[in-house]
Formats: C-alpha cells, structure tokens, sequence
C-alpha cells in the first residue's frame, strides 16, 4: 500500500510539473505574437482560447495539489496504519441507481483505506453493479441480499411505510462478523446511495472510539437535523422536529460505531418490526448507554459534511410512447 501511495504521489508531482511548464509555455507564446502588431487580428481571436485553456490548467493544477495534500506528509506515510472505514451501502435496481453509485464511488475513490461493502436488493448480483465496482480501482465487498415480497414498497407507496435496507445492511454486518478480525482497528458507517457526502465526514469518524455523532443535512423536513450539544460539548438531546423523543433522533447517516465497541455486541441485527424512525436508536442502544458517551464530532456539530440529497423522480413517460408505438426502448445496447 505503501509503495503505490508513494508512485501515486509521484505521478501527481510529475503532472503538476507538466502543467506548470505548459502553462509558463502557452504565456510565453502568447506574449511573443503580442509583440508583432502585424499578428494582433489572428492573436484576438484565438486570445479567448488560449486564456481558456490556461484557466483550465491552473484549475487542474490546483485540483491535484490539493489531492496531494490530502496523502499523509505528502505520501511518507503508510495510510494502511490508518482506521479501516466499512462503508455499508444497500442498493436496488432503478433507473436512477448506476447514476447514484456513480456520484457515491467518485467520492469514496478519495477516502484512504476505505471498504466498500456495497450489497444489492436482488437474487443474484447485478452486471450493472459489478462492473462499476471493478471500474472504481476500489478495494470493495460485493454482496446481494433479497428483500422479502411483503417488505417490499409498493408503487406509489410512501418511502416511509416499510423499513428499506434492513436485509442488506445485516448481510453485510454479517460479513464483517465472518470474515474481520475483531482486535482491526476501524469504524463502521452506513453510506446510503442517494445521499451526499463531504470527505471531511470521513476524516470526522475515523478516530472514533465508541459512537461519533455529528449533523446530517435537508433531511426530517428540516435545513439539518443534529445533536443538541452543551457547554461541555455533551450532548444532550436532539434538534429535531419529527418524533423527537427517540432516544436517538438522528439519522443513519449521521453518527459511526467503532469497529471493536461492534464486535462486542456481535449477535445484533437490525429488525422489521420498528416502529417507524427507530431503527437508528435501537440500534445505539446497543452500543451506549447514555447520551453522554456519545462523541460528539464535526466542529461540535456546528458543520454539515452529509446531505439527503434525494434524486428527484425520473420521468420516463416517453418510454411509454415508444413501447406503445412497437418501438425498442432508447437504452437497447446501452447501459444507463
């Protein structure tokens, strides 16, 4: 691991080099045909490319000095001493969902030791789901896991009515049961695909040793929902406005469990039969026993760094328009 972080910083000083010599050469260009009044017609018109392509270099080279930065001591170090993150993410079929993992794997590509346990709501393991994680360079778990038919959400039926993901989130709980050792150093996060997330999020939870809780935005009818924190940076209740006497009134996406405090309560599993909203408190009750052990995280939950970032509906009624005219539908021979 070490070594390819290493080679990878090195290409990316290789790169920031080039850039920065194409840069001072495409200037040095520029101002040699300025000095030749006979080239300003030609030079006024390709003037606005030139200062467009410049831009476009600086911002790359930006671009890569802040990944550089990213890399611990500028790749000296050896990121797999760091906190394992599993990242749990349950996912089904629609036409919006190869968009959303899309969006999600660009953002955990990012995240130094990272797992990726990504598991579908289906019978068999989807070629759509497969190739992108292999695509992604990403080190991932692939699993699937089929939602029972009365679980199901009908059509129309209010995201809210059933429990989404259960089955999927303790198929790969159960992996990690299996198959990590319980003295790894790590945290557990539940990465749903239709959320965003900053990379801070992840820098936040990487050191937590029991539960970090912090805010999660646009989420419970509300700018953020987030944990109530007192003077002594405890927490101490909840700024929510829907159901806000679960003992835990926060969101899936808003607090992570240490991998070890897991291990310790290796028999749990999340249920169907909650109470609507409830899933993430019985499953903290778990892990602590009051609010005050909770680790209170980004800035004293003053930052968001996770939004419920939901994919508005897809209208596909033209579809409908081609099927009922016997035409193919527009993906034939190409996957969306």
């Amino acid at each position: 691991m070490q070594e390819t972080m290493t080679l990878k910083n090195k290409r990316i000083i290789i790169y920031i080099v080039i850039l920065i010599f194409l840069l001072w050469g495409i200037k040095g260009i520029w101002w040699s045909g300025t000095s030749d009044a006979k080239s300003v017609s030609l030079i006024s018109e390709t003037t606005l490319r030139q200062e467009n392509l410049i831009s476009s270099l600086k911002t790359e080279v930006a671009r890569l000095q802040l990944q550089l930065t990213k890399c611990p001591h500028g790749g000296q170090d050896d990121v797999s001493n760091l906190p394992i993150i599993y990242a749990i993410t349950p996912t089904h079929k629609r036409p919006v969902q190869k968009a959303e993992l899309t969006r999600l794997s660009h953002t955990l590509m990012l995240v130094p030791n990272l797992r990726w346990i990504i598991v579908e709501d289906s019978e068999t393991k989807t070629d759509v789901v497969a190739k992108l994680l292999a695509k992604s360079g990403m080190q991932f778990i692939h699993l699937n896991a089929a939602t029972p038919k009365e679980w199901k959400l009908r059509a129309k039926e209010p995201r809210w009515n059933k429990p989404r993901g259960v089955i999927q989130r303790n198929a790969a709980l159960q992996w990690i049961r299996d198959n990590v050792d319980p003295g790894t150093d790590g945290v557990i996060y539940f990465v749903d695909d239709d959320n965003s997330y900053s990379l801070e999020v992840f820098d936040e939870m990487r050191n937590v040793k029991g539960v970090g809780v912090w805010p999660v935005g646009l989420v419970g009818g509300l700018l953020v929902e987030r944990p109530k924190v007192n003077m002594l940076g405890k927490v101490e209740g909840w700024l929510t406005v829907w159901s806000p006497q679960r003992p835990f009134a926060i969101d899936m996406a808003g607090f992570a469990v240490n991998l070890k405090r897991f291990f310790q309560q290796s028999d749990w599993k999340f249920a169907y039969e909650v109470e609507k909203g409830y899933q993430e408190s019985i499953f903290l009750q778990h892990f602590v026993n009051s609010l005050d052990e909770l680790e209170v995280k980004a800035e004293n939950c003053t930052k968001v760094y996770v939004w419920h970032t939901r994919t508005e509906a897809v209208n596909l009624n033209q579809e409908d328009v081609l099927r009922k005219k016997g035409k193919p539908p527009s993906n034939v021979g190409i996957e969306v």
